[in-house]
């Protein structure tokens, strides 16, 4: 039985980022094949599925009677930022060709936590996180930038959806880092995450007017991916944020990068430009920075 609490939290990340590396995967094929109002329907409604029955057998659901009316604000606030980012993140993993690079870029969400954590949590800050910062930054524009030209053209299409989706993802674990394990467990806030997801993609399925039929390779790689994603990897970091400051998870975390790029290429048989590559490297190397630096930090403390 594991003791240490930064043990614990590391074992998660790490589950949590070779769930969420095969997501990439999993949720760009079934989105080359269906709209992604079909994709939201199956693939969180199997999601909820998974959670509902792990949240009744570890005993969790009956605590639901016990959430006060702030808690469930709470979860209300979780749910909506949830709905927002995970929806910017499947436009662009649906928009943009290969998804090692929609994983490159997703690595600009540390960024974000990093400030939040010092503005929000009153994290300390130094320069080394400063340097790490500046790496990932260069690193994202290497990989989505396309050239001289119009504004509108200048970056890769689908960079703007990643982008937004980190920074709002960022919000959310913020959030989810000052209330998990204290008035909401990680089984409930996954579970209303994927209710959330659930119900608005729904809604779409009628605004869109699409049928509930799909075929059944996408149906196949949604039901291994649901397992991956809205359970398997969101349970795994919400249970790291229980034990590992946010800024932490992003060591392991940014190793997803490496993950997607290899099952891109085995699953897709593409493989990104050698310049995004090297712009996917900057962006683990400056996350790496981050981290290193909010341990030398907590070091000192």
């Amino acid at each position: 039985m594991i003791k240490d609490p930064a043990v614990k939290g590391y074992l998660w990340t790490f589950l949590a980022v070779v769930a969420l590396s095969n997501v990439y995967i999993f949720s760009k094929a079934a989105l080359n094949v269906v709209h992604i109002a079909q994709f939201g329907f199956y693939w969180f409604g199997l999601g909820m599925i998974w959670n509902l029955i792990f949240t009744i057998k570890t005993c969790k659901l009956s605590t639901i009677k016990k959430i006060s009316r702030k808690t469930a604000g709470i979860l209300v606030v979780i749910g909506i930022l949830e709905t927002t980012a995970t929806t910017l993140f499947f436009l662009g993993l649906f928009t943009i060709e290969n998804p090692a690079v929609t994983s490159f870029l997703g690595n600009m969400g540390p960024i974000f936590v990093t400030i939040l954590g010092v503005s929000i949590l009153k994290e300390r800050f130094n320069y080394l996180e400063a340097i790490g910062m500046l790496l990932t930054l260069a690193g994202a524009f290497i990989i989505s930038y396309r050239g001289p030209g119009t504004l509108g053209n200048i970056f890769l299409k689908g960079t703007e959806y990643v982008v937004l989706g980190s920074l709002v993802f960022s919000f959310s674990t913020i959030i989810v880092k000052k209330n998990v394990g204290k008035s909401l467990s990680p089984a409930i806030i996954s579970l209303n995450r994927t209710v959330f997801l659930f119900l608005f993609a729904t809604i779409m399925m009628f605004v869109f007017q699409k049928s509930f039929s799909i075929p059944n390779t996408a149906l196949l790689n949604i039901a291994i991916g649901s397992v991956l994603g809205p359970f398997l990897a969101v349970l795994a970091s919400y249970n790291a944020l229980k034990y590992i400051e946010a800024s932490r998870t992003s060591i392991l975390g940014s190793t997803k990068s490496l993950f997607v790029l290899l099952g891109s290429f085995l699953y897709f048989g593409n493989f990104p430009k050698t310049i995004q590559i090297a712009g996917g490297i900057l962006t683990i190397i400056g996350i790496l920075l981050i981290s290193f630096g909010k341990m030398i930090l907590n070091k000192d403390e």
